[in-house]
């Protein structure tokens, strides 16, 4: 009996499903490999060991944040999220990552953070300038109480409040991290329009998918409601439905020009009772 070649479509669907019970390396560029000789890990650093990252007998590898930042967390706060920092190199260093990887029969996915970005990121520079600017409502930005003090008693993850003064645009802006880590306001369409540009000049790259951090944090509620009783953990509340942050991970994971999604693998930071409920939507 002759076999029938595969359709197009079950090899998309075999090319989308590489993922399932796949073993993924990750690597921490900072503390990984130092190439070039100045005490800080590389992406040429990362290309000299692929060959024995492969012998390991790993599907793919999980690069942690190397793109432009001031590092105040350790690149987490991001100031391009489509460049990479001189320090780990250039992005010719990241497309020969990439393409020896696949030579190897690797996959590659790569850290996004789209919760928050850093305050030296431009758009928060514009969105900080005035009230009237193009990008005014990017972040959340919100004004004091009577007293001049933040306008509830949300706290940062990292501890303290949640909200910081800013003394240009005189409001406070929110930030669940650090205080140079200001919240991107994922309910503006031009920021998720943005954000999925960002993930799609990746994709054209040739990356196979992405790890989202602190979901969660990109569905904080737009009001400004005071927690009760007040206490060192009063966290701004999320959305009820985490189905908004499935629908928008969805539009990241079918950004790809391809025929299959990308991966899109993600932390929400969430109890079990919680995580369970978020399964159910997400399925």
């Amino acid at each position: 009996m002759t076999k029938q070649p595969q359709s197009k479509t079950d090899a998309c669907k075999a090319e989308a499903a590489w993922w399932h019970g796949a073993v993924i390396y990750q690597i921490y560029p900072r503390s990984f490999k130092d190439a070039s000789g100045d005490g800080i890990g590389d992406l040429k650093g990362i290309l000299g060991y692929l060959d024995h990252i492969a012998d390991l007998g790993v599907d793919g590898i999980w690069i942690s944040p190397f793109f432009t930042s001031p590092m105040r967390d350790y690149g987490y706060d991001i100031a391009d999220y489509c460049n990479v920092d001189p320090i780990f190199g250039t992005l010719e260093d990241f497309d020969a990552v990439l393409e020896k990887a696949h030579q190897l029969g690797l996959k590659l996915i790569i850290d996004q953070v789209y919760s928050h970005s850093s305050d030296q990121h431009s758009w928060f520079k514009e969105s900080r300038s005035s009230r009237t600017n193009p990008k005014a409502d990017w972040y959340v930005w919100a004004d004091p109480k009577a007293d001049g003090s933040p306008p509830n008693n949300w706290q940062s993850l990292f501890k303290g409040p949640a909200w910081t003064w800013d003394g240009q645009r005189k409001q406070y802006y929110l930030h669940n991290f650090l205080s140079e880590q200001p919240d991107l306001n994922l309910h503006n369409a031009d920021v998720q329009a943005a954000i999925l540009e960002s993930a799609r000049f990746w994709l054209d790259r040739g990356v196979d998918g992405f790890r989202l951090m602190r979901q969660i944090s990109i569905c904080t509620t737009p009001n400004c409601a005071t927690i009760r009783p007040a206490a060192s953990k009063a966290r701004a509340p999320m959305i009820s439905k985490p189905i908004s942050i499935t629908a928008r991970n969805r539009k990241i994971s079918h950004s790809s020009p391809g025929c299959a999604p990308c991966l899109t693998a993600m932390t929400i930071g969430l109890p079990l009772r919680k995580l369970a409920t978020t399964a159910l939507w997400m399925n």
